[in-house]
C-alpha cells in the first residue's frame, strides 16, 4: 500500500510538473481559518500568559495558497496534510492527505476540464463527464433542486423510503437539499464513467462565485468516482465584502447548530483587498483516491496509522 501511495504521488506531481505548476509549502498551523458551517477545525493554544493566543490546525491550505496567489504565483500546488475534528469514517479520518491546487486565469470550464485530466491520469478511468447539479437532481431523485421546496423534497425522499431526522430545519432548504444528494444522488454518480457535478445552488457557494440567473448558481464543482466524492473546485471568490457577509452568516449558522464561532478576519481578506488574480482552485482528498485505486473499501485500509492506530 505505501508502494502504491508514492506511485500515485509521483503520477500527481508529474501531471502538475508537466503543465508549469510550482510545488509550494504553506503553514499547517495558522492564525487564520476557514469559516464554513460544517468544517471543525483543531484550536491550538500557543505563547504565554499575555502573549497566548488560539491558532488551528488547518482544514484546507486554501487561505494561505490564495495568499500566494496575491502576491504572484500563477499556477500553484501542494500535497499536505489537513485536519477536520469529528470527521471519522469509512471515508474519513481527521488527519488525511489533500492535494490543492490553484490557477490564474482558469475559470468555472478550465478548472472541470484539468480536473477531469488529473482523475484520468491517477485512476485511468477515461474523461469526465460534467453533470449540472440540476441535472443529476431531476435525474436521480426527480426534483429541480433550484425551485424546490422543503415539502418537495421531503416528499421525493418519502417516495424513495428515505426519512428525515427530527431534527432538520422546516425553514432552511440547504439541509435538504444536502439530505437528497447524500441519500438519493450521490451514489449514482461516477458508477460507469467519472463525473463532476457543477452549478450548486447560489446558497452553498462556500469560497465560490456566484453566476447570476435566473437561477444564480455557485460556480463550484466536485469530481464523483464509483458514488464517492473525491475533489471540490470552485471558480475562486475575488470580492473581499462577499467573503465578509459569508463568514459573518457561517458563524450565525455556526452558533445556531451549538458550535464555537470562528474568526471572520483573516490575512486572505487583507490579500484579496489587495488584488487576488481570477483563477480556478480545487481541493482533492488524496487517500481516497488511494483508496479507489487498491479497491480498498475503507480509508483505514490505506492510511499507515488510521486516527485509532495514530
Amino acid at each position: 500500500m505505501l508502494k502504491l501511495r508514492a506511485e500515485l504521488l509521483g503520477k500527481l506531481r508529474r501531471f502538475f510538473d508537466e503543465r508549469g505548476f510550482l510545488e509550494v509549502e504553506t503553514p499547517i498551523l495558522s492564525a487564520d481559518v476557514v469559516v464554513d458551517r460544517h468544517l471543525d477545525p483543531f484550536a491550538v493554544e500557543v505563547g504565554e500568559g499575555d502573549s497566548r493566543r488560539t491558532m488551528w490546525l488547518q482544514t484546507s491550505p486554501e487561505f494561505a495558497m490564495k495568499r500566494l496567489l496575491a502576491a504572484g504565483g500563477e499556477a500553484i500546488y501542494q500535497v499536505t496534510h489537513a485536519f477536520r475534528r469529528g470527521e471519522q469514517g469509512r471515508l474519513h479520518n481527521p488527519e488525511f492527505t489533500m492535494a490543492e491546487w490553484y490557477r490564474g486565469g482558469d475559470d468555472l470550464h478550465a478548472g472541470i476540464q484539468l480536473l477531469g485530466e488529473l482523475c484520468d491520469a491517477l485512476l485511468g478511468l477515461g474523461p469526465a463527464e460534467p453533470i449540472s447539479y440540476q441535472e443529476a437532481f431531476e435525474r436521480h431523485a426527480g426534483v429541480d433542486p433550484h425551485a424546490a421546496d422543503i415539502e418537495t423534497l421531503a416528499a421525493a425522499l418519502k417516495s424513495r423510503g428515505r426519512t428525515a431526522p427530527d431534527s432538520l430545519s422546516l425553514t432552511d432548504r440547504d439541509p435538504w437539499l444536502d439530505l437528497v444528494l447524500v441519500e438519493l444522488v450521490e451514489g449514482e454518480l461516477g458508477q460507469s464513467r467519472p463525473q463532476i457535478l457543477y452549478d450548486y445552488p447560489a446558497s452553498q457557494a462556500a469560497l465560490a462565485r456566484v453566476r447570476p440567473g435566473p437561477p444564480a448558481v455557485a460556480e463550484r464543482f466536485e469530481l464523483y468516482v464509483r458514488g464517492i466524492e473525491l475533489a471540490n473546485g470552485y471558480h475562486e471568490l475575488l470580492d473581499p465584502a462577499v467573503l465578509r457577509e459569508r463568514n459573518r452568516a457561517n458563524n450565525l449558522a455556526r452558533l445556531a447548530d451549538g458550535k464555537q464561532a470562528l474568526p471572520e478576519e483573516s490575512r486572505l481578506l487583507a490579500a484579496m483587498e489587495a488584488g487576488l488574480p481570477a483563477s480556478s482552485g480545487v481541493a482533492l482528498g488524496f487517500d481516497r483516491i488511494v483508496m479507489l485505486a487498491a479497491g480498498a473499501k475503507s480509508l483505514a485500509e490505506v492510511l499507515p496509522f488510521p486516527f485509532d492506530r495514530a
